[in-house]
């Protein structure tokens, strides 16, 4: 699976650095509102494509096939409320609280009922495993989500993923000295010091 490597893919954030961050921050805050990006099926499947989970040929096949059906609909709606499960846990898993049982059985469910599978990627100098999921119902767009969050929960280190100090935007760390505090230097890290530039201007007025 290809990942996004830039701040914003087809009007979705990509910062991060993991897809489970990055399927949260589908639902940021914009000029002080929240907005939602996973408005129905078509917009979930750009968001799949934009993370490198589906070609542009997969998804013109399975938004044409699905995209009109009460199962699509139903899936949006729930992988929505996947996610607001997954913030929650996040943000208490990143306090230092254990992932909660149910969070596990229901990320298990969900791996044994719509589960990724391996295949091997033959190279000039070395093979490697490569991550798949088949697609053949709108709930297996499941299998990448409860895999994703589960390698975060099992994988990463608690200390790195952090919430944006300024955002609702979550993101692991991955800088050397590992003291990130924005989920973008570009968003709100600029903004900050925009904002902390014209107060010391107000102040320096007075």
């Amino acid at each position: 699976m290809r990942y996004p490597k830039t701040d914003g893919k087809d009007g979705f954030l990509f910062l991060g650095n993991h897809l489970a961050l990055d399927f949260i921050n589908t639902r940021p805050v914009q000029n002080g509102h929240t907005t939602e990006l996973l408005i129905d099926f078509r917009a979930l499947l750009r968001w799949f494509q934009a993370a490198g989970l589906l070609s542009p040929r997969e998804l013109a096949r399975f938004q044409k096939k699905w995209g009109q059906s009460v199962r699509a609909r139903r899936t949006v709606e729930a992988v929505r409320e996947l996610r607001e499960k997954l913030r929650k846990q996040v943000l208490a898993w990143e306090r230092g609280h254990a992932v909660r049982r149910s969070s596990a059985r229901q990320l298990n469910k969900l791996m044994a009922q719509y589960p990724m599978r391996n295949k091997l990627k033959p190279g000039r100098n070395r093979s490697t495993i490569e991550r798949w999921f088949e697609l053949r119902q709108p709930e297996d767009l499941y299998a990448p989500l409860a895999y994703n969050a589960a390698t975060l929960f099992a994988e990463a280190d608690r200390r790195r993923i952090r919430k944006c100090a300024q955002c609702v935007g979550h993101f692991q760390d991955t800088s050397k000295k590992g003291t990130r505090r924005w989920c973008s230097m570009r968003l709100c890290g600029n903004r900050l010091k925009v904002a902390a530039y014209a107060a010391r201007r107000r102040w320096e007025a007075t």
